[in-house]
């Protein structure tokens, strides 16, 4: 998760405010359909993690709206952390933000034990090894019942939605040809082969899917 790619919505990063906060437009466009899917299947209470908190937008908002929940985002870069912490400044239910590589081997060891882990608008800028990795880890980090919430842009049985979608994923290959888009049946597969159940598939605003998988209680 150390590559560095050119994105057409990246966060700001060269001008960040005075705090260190920084800002991405799509963070803020699609919150609300976030909040509200979060909100519908997450558990009312425990221990919430999210993977690569980006800017910090999302779970400063999260933990807003769902306060009996403990969240600790995370993120392997450091001003992106700095980022999350000032976002997330004053919230009783906001942990500081971790320095977590969730395509790493092995973290699930340290951070087990999570009633949810949510994942929002990654697995189209990491490797299928890497996204594979991720998924195993999660599967072992979730607490049994634990809900895995999974957001982003797919191909739909190998095929892109729109002619952006299809520009996006090739711009992405074009930077490493490891990266791109992932099917939305492989992702399935590697859910469930990862002995998680397939709770949904819920089709979300601007071409992006959510996948709903539990650990078994």
């Amino acid at each position: 998760m150390s590559r560095k790619l050119s994105l057409p919505d990246s966060p700001n990063m060269d001008a960040p405010a005075a705090d260190g906060r920084l800002f991405a437009p799509s963070a803020q466009r699609n919150l609300p359909h976030i909040i509200d899917l979060v909100r519908h299947h997450a558990p009312a209470t425990g221990k919430a993690l999210e993977i690569a908190s980006g800017t910090g937008e999302h779970v400063t908002a999260l933990a807003a709206a769902l306060p009996d929940l403990s969240w600790q985002p995370s993120d392997p870069d450091a001003d992106r952390r700095r980022s999350i912490n000032a976002h997330g400044a004053g919230q009783s239910n906001l942990a500081e933000a971790i320095a977590l590589n969730a395509t790493a081997t092995g973290w699930s060891r340290e951070h087990g034990g999570q009633d949810l882990i949510l994942l929002v608008n990654l697995l189209h800028l990491i490797s299928t090894a890497e996204a594979k990795q991720l998924i195993a880890e999660t599967a072992q980090a979730l607490a049994p019942g634990g809900v895995f919430i999974l957001y982003g842009p797919f191909l739909r049985d190998g095929e892109a939605t729109s002619e952006g979608d299809q520009r996006f994923h090739d711009t992405l290959q074009t930077q490493d040809p490891e990266i791109g888009y992932k099917d939305d049946w492989d992702v399935i597969d590697w859910l469930q082969g990862n002995w998680l159940e397939l709770v949904q598939v819920v089709e979300m605003p601007a071409n992006n899917l959510s996948f709903i998988a539990r650990r078994p209680a």
